[in-house]
């Protein structure tokens, strides 16, 4: 989802749909026709190796899609179709895919959702999940799928998604970061779906590695990847203060909160800015900074806790280095 933030070195250079792109000495990428406010412009696809090849993400379903992907590799041979995570626009292409040419579907388990409904809560995001979607393989955080002169290693990064992977890419000091880490816009949390405590966790773990470049599901590569992931921790710390500082100025309701916070916001995203700051607020009420009457719900009202009267004393968001 995008956002005014202006702390966040974002690169938001179009990339061109149905145009296959050698991008580096092992990776070639094919994007989807599928562009619009949550996908920018479209899915990237990914074909990885030479002769025996692995693809990532192969993206929606859609024929013209799944046609090109299967141009790009016309003499070479599928060993793998690698899925990130299970919306509609990543993994739905892998059952034609693997219908034309026999390989294997690996990656993230199904979809589970962070937590059960609530009593009479309904999961907005539901129809974005691909309930189809059904691997040969799930691979496990820490895992390495071998291909053929390179290698993926599962990372576990729990947030936009509770089965949302990214894979290290060593033989070119490189990540795929699915939709964890776009260099366009920062990734939406929507609960029961996502988490925000799990987001944040998986971020702190991209921030202690050391990769040179990340591809995601959407957009450009992201460059300077350790200096992108400390600027997208302090956007949500700072968001963090910007809605308790909302709450302690008499704030109750999310839609109150997203009006306040969110500066020239596309209107086609408000019901998303809505998501994310309820994914925020139900991680607080986890942490014991905010209160509410029951479950934290969409429609609720929220109170800071009695202890935190202060809330822009907590401690401060990392320093972002150049």
């Amino acid at each position: 989802m995008a956002t005014s933030d202006d702390t966040i070195p974002y690169d938001r250079r179009p990339e061109a749909s149905g145009q296959l792109r050698q991008i580096s000495p092992l990776l070639r990428r094919l994007i989807a026709p599928n562009g619009g406010p949550f996908t920018f412009t479209g899915t990237c696809s990914y074909i990885v190796g030479h002769g025996r090849v692995a693809i990532i993400d192969p993206g929606p379903d859609h024929a013209g899609h799944v046609a090109a992907l299967l141009d790009a590799v016309a003499g070479e041979t599928v060993a793998h179709i690698v899925v990130t995570h299970s919306h509609r626009d990543h993994s739905p292409a892998a059952l034609a895919l693997q219908a034309a040419t026999g390989a294997l579907i690996v990656g993230c388990a199904p979809h589970t959702a962070a937590r059960a409904l609530n009593l009479g809560e309904t999961s907005l995001l539901d129809a974005a999940n691909d309930h189809a979607y059904a691997p040969d393989r799930i691979l496990h955080d820490g895992e390495t799928l071998q291909g053929d002169g390179f290698s993926l290693v599962a990372l576990a990064t729990p947030g936009h998604t509770m089965n949302h992977l990214c894979y290290a890419f060593p033989q070119e000091n490189a990540l795929f970061s699915g939709d964890h880490v776009m260099a366009w816009s920062t990734s939406i949390v929507a609960p029961p779906d996502g988490s925000m405590g799990a987001y944040m966790a998986s971020l702190e773990l991209l921030r202690g590695r050391g990769e040179a470049i990340y591809w995601p599901g959407h957009g450009g590569p992201v460059r300077e990847p350790q200096r992108f992931v400390r600027a997208l921790i302090h956007h949500r710390r700072q968001r963090e203060i910007s809605i308790l500082n909302r709450l302690a100025a008499g704030d109750r309701k999310i839609g109150a909160i997203v009006a306040a916070i969110y500066n020239g916001l596309d209107p086609r995203l408000r019901g998303a800015a809505g998501l994310s700051v309820f994914a925020h607020l139900e991680d607080f009420c986890a942490r014991g900074l905010v209160e509410t009457q029951g479950p934290p719900a969409l429609a609720g009202d929220y109170f800071c806790a009695p202890q935190q009267k202060n809330p822009i004393a907590h401690p401060p968001a990392p320093a972002i280095r150049p």
